[in-house]
């Protein structure tokens, strides 16, 4: 792993921008059946834009590289982005692909199932202008070709590279050797084969959330674990991505790996209270406010 990152880090994020459309209902259906929902709602989100916009909200200057459509969803997201103080100048413009779109269902108990078209991600180029205190966070909800281009430049600059496995696929070597950090949940690592498989892969830190549960830090043969922050949640919707882009911008603004779980796993948690990705992801402030109530 690179050396700890300074105040003066930049995250950078490679990923996806999709626009979300949310479905509420009781339950979620089964296979072949029609429910009435009860809510409809359209959100930007996208795994990518969720981690940029957590990682601002929480304090970083953050850059994010991805791939919109020349479309209104495209020209909507890049709003919300720019709006939120993150630099987009490394943002690709298709022309002839739409904008990619998630859609979402939601039960009454806030759990979720995603089914995303890719779109304009599938173009999303890699990451360059990569500095030493320069955090570079992934996803895979963009091709595994620009991940790897991007954490090589990464590697080549110094800076500290940091992969949320999601949605899970198989990892090669190669991907897995340019991770510092990977942030599986519990089902992903199972499918990524194991912590241990991870590790002798050449992963230093496995951060396993567990949701409700905590995160398990795995550095070396050492296992951490840390418990959630007690909320009621309505939507777990980007929750994940909250942690992720949290974790990265706490590094790069020179938190050590504890002190930035901690602020992750409160951000995560506070994003299951509101409903939509981007409109759930926390502020700094509601994230110090959440630590000290709880301390």
């Amino acid at each position: 792993m690179a050396s700890a990152p300074t105040a003066t880090g930049t995250v950078i994020v490679v990923g996806s921008a999709n626009l979300d459309l949310v479905a509420s209902t009781e339950r979620h259906p089964l296979p072949g059946e029609t429910l009435t929902g009860t809510e409809y709602s359209e959100y930007p989100g996208g795994k990518g834009l969720n981690q940029a916009v957590a990682s601002s909200r929480a304090g970083a200057p953050t850059s994010f590289v991805c791939a919109l459509g020349a479309d209104d969803a495209g020209r909507f997201l890049h709003t919300v982005a720019t709006t939120e103080g993150i630099d987009l100048s490394a943002a690709r413009v298709s022309e002839s692909t739409p904008t990619g779109r998630a859609l979402i269902v939601v039960d009454e108990h806030g759990e979720n199932t995603i089914i995303v078209i890719p779109g304009s991600n599938d173009e999303c180029p890699p990451a360059h202008d990569i500095d030493s205190s320069d955090v570079v966070l992934a996803q895979l909800e963009v091709p595994i070709s620009t991940v790897i281009d991007s954490f090589s430049a990464a590697r080549a600059a110094g800076a500290t590279t940091i992969l949320n496995p999601a949605p899970a696929t198989t990892l090669d070597r190669t991907l897995l050797s340019l991770c510092d950090i990977v942030i599986p949940n519990e089902h992903e690592v199972e499918l990524l084969g194991g912590v241990t498989a991870l590790q002798q892969l050449g992963v230093e830190i496995v951060i396993v959330t567990r949701g409700s549960k905590g995160i398990d830090i795995h550095k070396g043969s050492e296992m951490t674990s840390l418990p959630a922050f007690a909320v009621d949640p309505v939507d777990t919707t980007g929750a994940g991505d909250a942690f992720c882009g949290t974790l990265a911008a706490s590094l790069a603004t020179g938190s050590e790996l504890s002190d930035a779980c901690q602020r992750a796993l409160a951000a995560g948690a506070l994003a299951t209270t509101k409903h939509g990705a981007v409109p759930s992801l926390p502020m700094r402030a509601d994230v110090d406010a959440l630590i000290s109530s709880s301390s």
